[in-house]
């Protein structure tokens, strides 16, 4: 697919984290081969394959370790949990300048708030990750469709150039007039979705349980009362939407909270369930069983999975 307007023929694009979701649209940028993209890791690598259901992908990429290294590009792709972000500083410093633009490939809501003061002067584009990822190894990911796109951003010159970056990539990207919206229908199933999965060790197939469907869907309905009382436009039956969304990924699937507690890293509860349960107490609307969910989700962040989980 040839350069859109909105992309010029070759640009600078730095990858920081390279896990889930940085593997995959690292390795597929590099596929396309139509830009210089860099990952900046904390171990070396030289290659990253990309599992698809099309068949397997491998390409040689180049990898940065040291910031000190780094020099400010066109674009940075911000792919590291929501709690990593304060230890990126250093990598956004030097990768970022005023004429950067920085695309949070994050998780939550408030990205432009919580990157302004460590950007230097970037633009910064949310993003809503829909595709499903899982990191297999340091230089492999595996890539799922998780609907007709992949990303979704505000519709905007800003929003037009993220989607012209990925010319040339499987990668697709609605461009939307109701981003607000969309950030809150994607926070209610991660919100509830992440949080159960990872408190149950198990994959989706436990949003099959009868039992947990009902819980799952009475938390969605008081997510979604503060998303409206937030200004996004949910329907009446949102809940029930949402939780069709869960029942609909892959049983096989895991949710990113899920795969972070078994290797006993910290969970992205607070930028998941705590920004629902935050907004909520903005609003000043009740939302008792967030509450606890988010209680014994912080509660389970604290202390490892248990071994052979």
């Amino acid at each position: 697919m040839p350069p859109t307007a909105a992309s010029p023929e070759r640009q600078r694009i730095a990858v920081i984290g390279l896990g889930s979701i940085g593997g995959v649209v690292a390795g597929l940028l590099a596929a396309a081969r139509r830009h210089d993209v860099t990952a900046c890791v904390k171990r070396p690598i030289e290659r990253m394959t990309v599992e698809r259901t099309e068949g397997a992908i491998e390409v040689p990429i180049r990898a940065l370790t040291d910031p000190s290294g780094a020099e400010p590009q066109d674009w940075v792709l911000l792919c590291t949990k929501v709690q990593d972000t304060a230890s990126s500083g250093p990598w956004l410093q030097r990768l970022c300048g005023p004429s950067t633009r920085v695309a949070a490939l994050q998780n939550g809501i408030g990205h432009i708030e919580r990157l302004a003061p460590s950007v230097s002067g970037a633009t910064v584009i949310p993003t809503i990750v829909y595709y499903n990822g899982e990191r297999l190894a340091a230089d492999r990911v595996r890539y799922r469709r998780g609907g007709e796109h992949d990303f979704a951003v505000a519709d905007g010159p800003d929003g037009q150039a993220f989607a012209a970056l990925l010319d040339g990539t499987p990668l697709r990207t609605l461009l939307s007039e109701d981003f607000r919206t969309l950030a809150w229908r994607k926070l209610l199933v991660n919100a509830v979705g992440n949080a159960v999965s990872a408190l149950t060790l198990q994959r989706n197939a436990v949003f099959r349980r009868d039992d947990v469907a009902a819980l799952c869907l009475a938390l969605l309905e008081e997510a979604a009362a503060v998303g409206r009382a937030d200004g996004a436009q949910l329907a009446t039956d949102e809940a029930a939407q949402s939780m069709a969304r869960l029942t609909a990924i892959p049983p096989d699937a895991g949710s990113s909270m899920y795969f972070d507690r078994l290797a006993g890293r910290p969970l992205e509860i607070d930028a998941l369930t705590g920004a629902v349960v935050e907004a909520a107490e903005r609003h000043g609307v009740p939302t008792p069983l967030l509450r606890m969910l988010l209680t014994l989700a912080r509660a389970a962040s604290a202390s490892p999975a248990p071994t052979g989980a």
